[in-house]
């Protein structure tokens, strides 16, 4: 017998909002992307530069780990943070060192652990609990969040790397209510002051189905288009030229130019039509 309709909708969202179930499944996708990879594979040089594989599985084993970290023993978490100093890409080579000094396989298997633990310990932390994080305390779903973006970026390179186009799912909107709340993050990240603007996002899931909406509905600056391409953007993994990203507004038109949903440098980002397909 089939569940009263309210009752299924009520499945379907609880499933779509799991972004602890997401984000395992997010790094799964990651994890056959290099799991049967030689050693020469691994050395190979990605977008990034100066980054190979086994520097963007490096970087994600760290950031697992500090996110496993902050969610199991915050103390111990505030210890190790308050090593870092003020040099944002010298902490990155320090965080990637111990990982990139170990051999592929093992490599692939601290990862595999690090991820292991810091998915377990995000799902373990109590619902309204806020964990430490780099900035400011975070709830753990939005630093599960904040680790779907990390796996879409650093995939990303992996993917264009070796010429494989990654599956897009509805698991993206995730990344999504992350690009929103960190909306802000561009100005910051080039010392710009934020604008006094509200920004109208209606963002087309992957499946086509659905149209995400975030933002007042009588708001004149607004950023429509598909939901990978917003990913795509806001991880600097594509320029805006190559994406289906309509801004209206000049503040909105801007905003394509700046958006990142991490903090620290942007980096130099995509350049326009370095991709021929966009490996979304």
């Amino acid at each position: 017998m089939l569940a009263p309709a309210d009752e299924r909708k009520d499945r379907r969202v609880s499933a779509r909002n799991d972004v602890f179930v997401d984000l395992t499944l997010e790094g799964d996708a990651v994890d056959r992307m290099v799991a049967g990879l030689d050693e020469a594979q691994w050395a190979l040089d990605t977008p990034a530069p100066e980054w190979t594989i086994a520097h963007q599985i490096a970087h994600l084993a760290a950031t697992f780990r500090l996110a496993g970290l902050a969610a199991a023993d915050p103390a111990g978490f505030i210890a190790l943070a308050q090593q870092f100093g003020p040099d944002f890409n010298r902490n990155v080579r320090t965080a990637l060192s111990p990982y990139l000094s170990a051999p592929p396989p093992a490599l692939l298997a601290k990862w595999r652990e690090e991820r292991a633990t810091a998915e377990q310990a995000l799902a373990a932390v109590p619902a309204g609990q806020t964990v430490p994080w780099l900035v400011r305390p975070l709830p753990a779903p939005v630093l599960a969040a904040a680790g779907m973006m990390e796996l879409f970026g650093h995939g990303q390179d992996i993917a264009d790397t070796l010429g494989v186009r990654p599956e897009r799912t509805d698991r993206l909107r995730h990344l999504v209510d992350f690009a929103v709340r960190t909306w802000d993050f561009g100005y910051q990240a080039r010392g710009l002051d934020t604008p006094d603007v509200a920004l109208r996002f209606e963002i087309t899931a992957p499946s086509g189905g659905e149209v995400w909406e975030f933002g007042p509905t009588d708001a004149t600056e607004r950023i429509t288009g598909p939901a990978a391409d917003l990913c795509l953007l806001v991880t600097r993994r594509r320029h805006r030229a190559d994406l289906a990203l309509t801004a209206v507004g000049t503040e909105a038109d801007r905003w394509l130019d700046l958006a990142q949903a991490y903090r620290g440098p942007a980096g130099p980002g995509r350049a326009p039509g370095q991709f021929d397909t966009i490996a979304a």
